[in-house]
């Protein structure tokens, strides 16, 4: 993977956001997500960061593989936030990342762009494994280790100074 960062305008950051939430429809639902701040959504991020390395600790794969997935999640929903989209679909989700990762593929940047695509597949299967529980202990080690290294380079991407400072996350009743 090509490790040059680009300095890319938060204009064009939220543009390319905005987009990808109109095309993906996504509506407001308070049921699913109430909105968070970028900080919240952040400190959810690491939340679910060090629950998946406790889960995996464990030996207990679907939690870990669902935890995984929440860091890219909430690290996806926590840098829309903070370019003023909010996500409340699995479908925004998805085409947040993959305009990100055009973003990033116009600068010139062509083998990131394939790495946080690949990366974010990777993210997904975990995420089918909470519910299916077929991977391996080294399988999801690395998907947990793939995730953990998206989420560092979607913030180094797209915050402004890498990870946010901690914030205190939502309380779990609203989650």
């Amino acid at each position: 993977m090509t490790t040059t960062t680009t300095a890319y305008q938060p204009d064009d950051v939220a543009v390319a956001i905005a987009r990808a939430l109109a095309a993906a429809n996504s509506r407001p639902n308070p049921d699913f997500d109430p909105g968070c701040s970028p900080q919240q959504y952040a400190a959810l991020s690491q939340s679910c960061r060090r629950s998946a390395w406790k889960h995996l600790g464990d030996c207990d794969l679907p939690q870990a593989s669902y935890k995984a997935w929440g860091l890219v999640a909430e690290t996806v929903k926590a840098i829309s936030s903070h370019h003023g989209g909010i996500i409340h679909t699995y479908q925004a989700l998805w085409r947040v990342v993959t305009a990100l990762a055009r973003l990033v593929g116009d600068a010139g940047d062509m083998a990131t762009r394939r790495w946080i695509n690949v990366s974010f597949a990777v993210a997904r299967s975990l995420h089918f494994n909470y519910y299916d529980d077929r991977d391996s202990k080294d399988e999801v080690l690395d998907g947990l280790t793939q995730c953990e290294e998206l989420s560092a380079r979607l913030y180094e991407l797209f915050w402004p100074g890498g990870l946010p400072a901690p914030a205190n996350p939502p309380s779990e009743e609203i989650r």
